[in-house]
């Protein structure tokens, strides 16, 4: 998989996704990640990549020319078919089965606005979808994209160790993931549940699935109530949880 940010910021994304399991795996040819600096992309001496917006208003807008060089550049580098992003707050709020969507694609483009937006024509003519990380606003949007690229990529085969590694997590699921403990047994007064030391596989996934659904219950309702009990296991579960009263996990 290769991944293009276009950026006025390259300098802020490269330690992050450079570093720890996005650096091995593009070292070891899993991943490919390339920052563009739109401004090498300009027609002018300023370097200019902005302008007053029509209608007026404060601040400016990000100006489509610029935008559409760096794009048109990545493309044409690109081995097949790119899809593009543009990290908006407009866009719709990034999941986890964005995450998984997006990894099964060779190229993407993830466009990083600044000021007031960019150019809306850019984004009619260049950009399949509008991501978003929540209600809420960015200075400029390589935050959400290195959110996205680190989600992206440790989907893609070969990238983290085993599909283990994800599977069990928070959302992955649909569930928040259950509770954890390391060494030592206690700590601070606090002991790690007696189960989770029986080496008991069995019950202990059966203990971790019931916590998760507590977790999930207690603090996602919105999660839980799409959850669908169809096996017997999964129905013995619930009874149990109901009878025990749902006390929240930690």
């Amino acid at each position: 998989m290769r991944i293009d940010i276009m950026t006025l910021f390259p300098e802020t994304l490269g330690d992050v996704l450079s570093e720890s399991i996005l650096g091995r795996a593009q070292e070891r040819g899993f991943i490919r990640i390339d920052t563009h600096q739109i401004r090498d992309y300009t027609a002018n001496k300023q370097n200019q990549v902005d302008d007053y917006p029509y209608g007026g208003g404060r601040g400016a807008v990000m100006t489509a020319d610029p935008l559409y060089r760096c794009w048109e550049a990545i493309c044409d580098e690109a081995a097949g078919p790119v899809h593009t992003i543009y990290m908006s707050p407009c866009g719709h709020t990034f999941t986890q089965a964005d995450a998984i969507r997006l990894s099964k694609m060779d190229n993407l483009i993830l466009v990083c606005g600044h000021y007031e937006g960019i150019d809306q024509r850019f984004i009619d003519e260049c950009v399949d979808e509008e991501i978003s990380l929540g209600d809420f606003v960015l200075t400029g949007g390589e935050i959400a994209a290195m959110a996205v690229t680190d989600a992206v990529c440790r989907m893609v085969p070969g990238v983290l160790a085993d599909p283990e590694c994800f599977e069990d997590e928070s959302h992955y699921s649909g569930l928040l993931e259950y509770p954890q403990y390391s060494r030592p047994a206690v700590w601070h007064g606090r002991e790690v549940p007696e189960i989770l030391r029986s080496g008991d596989h069995a019950k202990v996934a059966r203990w971790r699935r019931k916590q998760a659904l507590r977790r999930t219950r207690a603090r996602r309702p919105d999660m839980f109530s799409k959850i669908t009990f169809e096996t017997k296991q999964e129905k013995k579960l619930l009874a149990e949880l109901e009878a025990e009263g749902w006390e929240p996990a930690p």
